[in-house]
């Protein structure tokens, strides 16, 4: 899978179902390559689309309980690579990292409001 599909994924199971144009500026794509992406994904099992309840124009690209599945494991699977190497640390090592998570967390957060764009 590539980053962009995973990312695309990652970005529906945080933020919930969204337009393809929504999803392209996010993930910093053209419309059409979020809209084969979007395909290719669909036909993997990993979204769907639905209409919008509050405005039958629109479609919305939906995380499957298959796609929901793909984002967990994958989370799961970094999660166990960093346990184990964290392991692999000296104890000063393994402090300064622990005084460090205040400013990763802020990091991650700034990010993430970046990737989400504007509120709607």
């Amino acid at each position: 899978m590539s980053l962009t599909s995973a990312a695309t994924l990652a970005t529906l199971d945080r933020t919930g179902p969204r337009r393809i144009t929504d999803l392209a500026a996010v993930e910093g794509v053209t419309q059409p390559a979020m809209t084969a992406l979007v395909r290719v994904m669909e036909e993997s099992g990993l979204v769907e689309r639905r209409g919008d309840a509050s405005d039958k124009r629109v479609t919305l690209v939906c995380l499957t309980e298959a796609g929901a599945s793909y984002v967990r494991t994958r989370r799961q699977g970094g999660v166990h690579a960093f346990e184990r190497l964290i392991g692999e640390l000296t104890g000063d090592e393994v402090e300064a990292l622990v005084a460090a998570l205040p400013a990763l967390k802020h990091l991650a957060e700034l990010e993430s409001q970046d990737r989400e764009g504007p509120k709607q």
